[in-house]
Formats: C-alpha cells, structure tokens, sequence
C-alpha cells in the first residue's frame, strides 16, 4: 500500500535517524528539534544476524509504560516496516535497544514542521 504524504508549507520530510545499529542497552536514537512538530511516520528495522532479535522501542526515557514495542521477535535476516503516526513534542526523544548488540539496524522516517 502507498500513502500520499501531503505536505504543507513548512514541511519537511526527512529521515530522522539511521540507519543505525541498535545496542544492547536503552540510548537515544532521536531527539525531537526545540520548538518544531515532528511526525514519525514509518519505522524499519533490519536484523543482519542469523538468529532471532528482540527489539524494543520507546517514546520518551525507555519504561514499560513508554514503549512502542516491547520486545518484539525480528526474525533472523528478518525485516519489521511499519507505518505510523506519532506526534512528537519539543525535545522528546525516541529510545531503542536490541537483544544483541549490533544485529538490528534502525532508520526512523517522518516529517518536521518548521
């Protein structure tokens, strides 16, 4: 399925992170601009390794209650794409961590409102 993003004056689409090799440990892939509307519309996450990985994404500082995917099972060479629309405010952050550190790759789209 295509979906037409229809942008209006003053925004912008743009990659907002990655691709990027995802640690074991919780760390800030994202951090939303001061003062601009960002909307993160589709996410990627690509798994290099020949075994299952656990992915785990978060909007804000990484707790259960935070969590866009709690680990979710990316299976080995395995690919997750998924379209969203989450609004994100000024300084707010997306976190992610894998089970195994540098097996999954992530690349955040979306656009930012100037």
């Amino acid at each position: 399925i295509r979906r037409k993003l229809n942008l209006m004056a003053g925004d912008v689409s743009t990659r907002l992170c990655g691709p990027t090799q995802l640690t074991a440990t919780a760390a800030t892939v994202y951090t939303a601009p001061s003062c601009l509307a960002v909307q993160v519309l589709d996410i990627h996450v690509a798994n290099t390794s020949g075994t299952a990985v656990l992915c785990t994404l978060s909007l804000g500082t990484d707790a259960a209650n935070k969590r866009l995917y709690s680990s979710l099972s990316i299976p080995a060479n395995g690919v997750l794409s998924d379209r969203l629309f989450i609004v994100m405010t000024s300084a707010e952050i997306l976190q992610a961590f894998a089970s195994i550190a540098s097996t999954l790759t992530l690349t955040v789209t979306g656009v930012v409102t100037t």
